[in-house]
């Protein structure tokens, strides 16, 4: 019997510093400890190797998360558990998933504007703030949220240890 999520899609998608990475990384170690073979794709760490030159207008964004998508795709066909932590700031850049991946999962990552601002590790609301980046989803650029998301996690108010397993429990994951 396979498990449910053998071959799946997880992608945890928010605006910027809403903690997609942190909570990634958790919950990776949780899919790895229920013996799933995982590849987790996280965009700060893809979009240099993919596509170093990219800006980040609606057309590079688009063309980036395509490929991303692609792996993901190829890596469920093949058998991996995919996690993507990666903002995807348009349902379109996720909609190429929820068509051709069977067991696809979006999880939204929320958390309150001030909190945003204060953990921002990259000081990106500043720059966007300061006229500097003018394609900031959920700042100076739209975000479109999951319409159905899987879980909506407030990372503002949870731990990352409470939204894994907030998130576990909706993903069927043993305690």
């Amino acid at each position: 019997m396979t498990h449910p999520l053998h071959s799946a899609v997880i992608w945890l998608t928010g605006p910027p510093a809403s903690g997609k990475t942190t909570l990634a990384a958790a919950l990776n170690t949780r899919l790895r400890a229920a013996n799933l073979a995982v590849l987790w794709l996280d965009s700060d760490d893809l979009r240099p190797v993919l596509m170093p030159e990219a800006g980040y207008d609606d057309a590079d964004r688009h063309r980036f998360y395509g490929a991303v998508a692609h792996l993901a795709r190829r890596a469920a066909e093949g058998g991996c558990t995919v996690l993507i932590s990666a903002t995807a700031s348009r349902r379109a850049h996720r909609a190429p998933l929820r068509r051709s991946v069977p067991r696809f999962h979006e999880v939204l990552l929320t958390c309150d504007p001030e909190t945003l601002r204060a953990r921002d590790p990259k000081g990106l609301y500043a720059r966007a703030d300061a006229g500097e980046l003018p394609h900031l989803p959920g700042a100076t650029a739209p975000y479109e949220p999951p319409d159905h998301p899987l879980v909506i996690l407030d990372t503002g108010r949870l731990s990352v240890d409470a939204a894994v397993a907030r998130l576990a429990e909706a993903l069927g994951l043993p305690g």
